[in-house]
């Protein structure tokens, strides 16, 4: 039986999830029905990708009978509230990432999800890419030898998106761009940073346009991120170790891997158009593994656990805190 999607956000990554699930098997996958703040959005969207039901505001869909698993594609600050009603109404949740606004929300809505026994993931894509898995293959084999540095760089001239520079939107570039740099090094070296050191600049609002930072870790591993807003970046990951260095290009949505040797490996996607951002059919990978979880009685993905989206919340509000950025839901 396919597992029956609700849409929670009829934005463009919204579009672009429902876009990807479509590349799958309709036996495994269906989108069933969508909802957004205002009943035409909905409908425009729904109309738009041969979705049955659109619906004004949450409630409709958190009670429609025929959903197994939501997935939020709303803005930032909506993400707890969302979450939690779904969670409530016993619906399985994909959330966007940054999952929430902080380590606070964070904590209280995966507790949630555990008291309800559902699934719930924070939508960390790039974990569910292939070359993710031939990356972590190649680097337990030891080819690399031992991992000592880090760097990886994140950055678009996007600072007139209002969802960026805009504090009441949840905007900054450490919440927008920073969790795809922290959850590689995190990824990479499996543990929590022994010390974090940032500096970044702040917009008239109060929101990062940019964001460096160092972080070492036991046994000597360091990583150098960067997010930037303004201008574009390398967009680039490098892991630096005793025997070689592998370089992955789009680290975050990547198709192909530099091996230690010089070697490439490629991963190709469909072609399919419809998206509206970089490689976005690769999204596919994570509605799979949220199917095969749920197949199989899981209530949390190995490729992106509780305990590192609770990490994660926990690298941004430190880092946040360094440079001076504060939202309302922090009070």
């Amino acid at each position: 039986m396919a597992l029956r999607w609700g849409i929670a956000g009829a934005g463009k990554i919204s579009n672009d999830f429902v876009t990807a699930v479509k590349l799958l098997p309709k036996k495994d996958h269906e989108v069933v029905a969508v909802a957004a703040r205002s009943l035409e959005s909905a409908k425009t969207f729904a109309s738009r990708l041969n979705i049955k039901n659109a619906y004004e505001g949450y409630e409709s869909l958190a009670k429609c009978p025929e959903i197994d698993i939501v997935y939020i594609g709303t803005l930032n600050p909506q993400h707890f509230e969302i979450a939690r009603l779904m969670l409530e109404n016993n619906k399985n949740v994909l959330c966007e990432k940054p999952l929430c606004m902080n380590f606070k929300e964070t904590k209280t809505i995966i507790d949630l999800a555990k008291k309800k026994n559902l699934f719930f993931m924070e939508a960390v894509w790039s974990r569910c890419f292939p070359a993710y898995t031939a990356l972590k293959e190649y680097i337990n084999s030891g080819a690399l030898g031992e991992i000592y540095q880090i760097y990886a760089d994140f950055g678009f001239q996007i600072s007139e998106v209002p969802r960026l520079n805009t504090n009441e939107l949840g905007g900054g570039t450490v919440l927008d761009l920073g969790i795809y740099v922290l959850q590689f090094s995190q990824m990479i070296y499996g543990d929590y940073p022994k010390k974090i050191v940032a500096v970044g600049h702040l917009n008239d609002d109060g929101v990062d346009t940019s964001m460096s930072c160092i972080m070492t870790y036991p046994d000597s591993g360091t990583a150098t991120v960067s997010t930037h807003s303004k201008v574009e970046l390398t967009n680039e990951a490098i892991i630096v170790g005793t025997k070689g260095i592998a370089r992955i290009p789009n680290f975050w949505c990547p198709t192909r891997l530099q091996l230690g040797d010089g070697t490439w490996k490629e991963f190709p996607l469909p072609k399919a158009g419809g998206f509206n951002f970089t490689n976005s059919a690769g999204l596919m990978y994570e509605a799979e593994e949220c199917r095969q979880c749920i197949k199989n009685g899981l209530k949390e993905s190995s490729k992106i656990t509780h305990e590192e989206s609770l990490n994660l919340a926990k690298l941004e509000d430190t880092i946040r805190k360094q440079i001076g950025v504060r939202y309302k839901q922090d009070d």
